[in-house]
């Protein structure tokens, strides 16, 4: 057994009644020695890289595009939230599968088989997308702390950047504390639109009729745009393979296959929950505010006061707490996602306070300068949205090439599918990123 996962794992991974050495002599590979546990056990011990990836599809942007939506358009684009997360499940198994076929994550093999100025290139925008990604992290954990406790917003800052390094601190102490925390920050999400859901309540059938692809002016397709651009996020495309890549070493491509299996299902729960919550956000933000005495709410500090004066001081907590869990976890994770991009593309490491201090730096000037916060998420999305095709793009060519991916290669209907998301992603994301500057 190698020793990250037996530290990760401990000694019941082992066969019951033999001892570790003995279990060395069997040559029993990873994956054998956890099937050992069953199959129940061994589902729970694999899930996890998935949940991670999904705060991302969850975090502060997310809240501001979906609250937005719903106040203004009520369930018209439910559509296109459930579109966008379908994508997002396509995406995130691509990225899974890299990790687990190669054993390499994507800016390694951006760094191996493209041309070193292009290497570059994309090195330079992750950077980019890296500090915007902060932005509207910071931002929204910000944006919480003020609502719920008052403290100024440079000052929730601060403690939002020590609060993030307190989560990826454990990631230092094993893999399997870090998901677990994130998964905490993604059950307090999730909870906290239930209760709202639950409390305030909405129309199932007009919910329902939102699944029927429509649109109602240039807005709503300007918002639906903007709904994709912050749902789907290019420094987890990055992540997702590194979370995969280095878990659980597979002795054969019989055993990346099985492997391949359970990232399915890790994928599609938790991306599943990340749609969920999105959703909720939406139907809430419809039964309150569209046509009703604040209707057309667009900004997370509307929604926060609509939840006080409409339904009560419980529902504003609850929607505080859900916004602070989403910027506290996904500020970690862009952090993490940060260090892969760094080391992968130029092999290059530095100080995570160093790294931190810099990608942070944008989000807390805009905080000291009192830029508002809703339009500061508005331009991470931007920025996020315009670094999309740079990480989707490679990811999709890698992933159909048998000289990459060996027997887990892409399926030609694969590659057509993810090709046809990543064209469409591109097309919208252009066009939220040409009206947004035209107008």
């Amino acid at each position: 057994m190698t020793a990250p996962l037996r530290e990760e794992l401990g000694a019941d991974a082992i066969p019951a009644g033999v001892d570790a050495e003995t279990a060395v002599q069997l040559d029993l590979s990873d994956l054998e020695r956890l099937r050992s546990r069953g199959r129940m056990r061994t589902m729970l011990a694999l899930l996890g890289p998935a949940f991670v990836a999904c705060i991302a599809y969850i975090d502060p942007g997310n809240f501001a595009t979906n609250i937005s939506a719903g106040s203004t358009f009520g369930y018209l684009l439910v559509w296109v939230l459930v579109s966008a997360n379908l994508m997002a499940m396509l995406i995130q198994n691509l990225s899974a599968k890299i990790g687990i076929a190669t054993g390499r994550n994507l800016p390694e093999l951006c760094r191996e088989h493209f041309r070193p100025p292009v290497v570059r290139g994309l090195w330079l925008q992750a950077e980019v997308v890296a500090m915007a990604t902060d932005l509207a992290e910071f931002v929204g954990a910000a944006l919480a702390l003020n609502l719920l406790f008052g403290v100024p917003l440079f000052a929730a800052g601060l403690i939002t950047a020590v609060a993030s390094f307190a989560v990826l601190s454990l990631q230092q102490r094993g893999y399997r504390r870090f998901e677990v925390a994130i998964s905490f920050f993604l059950l307090i999400i999730l909870l906290g639109f239930l209760y709202n859901t639950l409390k305030i309540g909405f129309d199932p059938g007009a919910a329902a009729a939102g699944l029927v692809p429509s649109f109602d002016g240039s807005n709503s397709v300007l918002l639906a745009a903007a709904i994709l651009g912050a749902t789907v996020m290019p420094h987890v495309i990055y992540l997702h393979s590194a979370l995969t890549q280095g878990r659980i070493k597979p002795r054969d491509d019989d055993e990346r296959r099985q492997l391949l299996r359970f990232q399915r299902v890790d994928v599609t729960v938790a991306m599943g929950l990340a749609g969920v919550v999105n959703l909720l956000m939406l139907v809430v933000a419809a039964s309150l505010f569209f046509e009703g005495p604040l209707g057309g709410t667009a900004t997370i500090e509307g929604a926060y006061n609509g939840f006080d004066q409409l339904v009560g001081g419980d529902a504003a907590l609850a929607f505080a707490l859900a916004l602070l869990a989403s910027g506290f976890a996904s500020s970690s994770v862009g952090t993490y996602a940060g260090q892969v991009v760094m080391q992968g593309f130029i092999n290059r490491t530095i100080p995570l306070a160093l790294r931190r201090s810099i990608t942070m730096a944008p989000a807390l000037i805009v905080l000291a300068i009192g830029v508002n916060p809703t339009d500061a998420l508005v331009i991470s999305q931007v920025v996020l949205s315009f670094g999309i095709p740079f990480a989707l793009v490679p990811l999709v060519l890698l992933t159909r090439r048998a000289d990459v991916m060996g027997a887990l290669v892409n399926r030609r209907v694969t590659t057509l599918a993810a090709s046809l998301v990543a064209a469409l992603i591109i097309a919208l994301n252009l066009f939220l990123l040409v009206q947004i500057t035209i107008g």
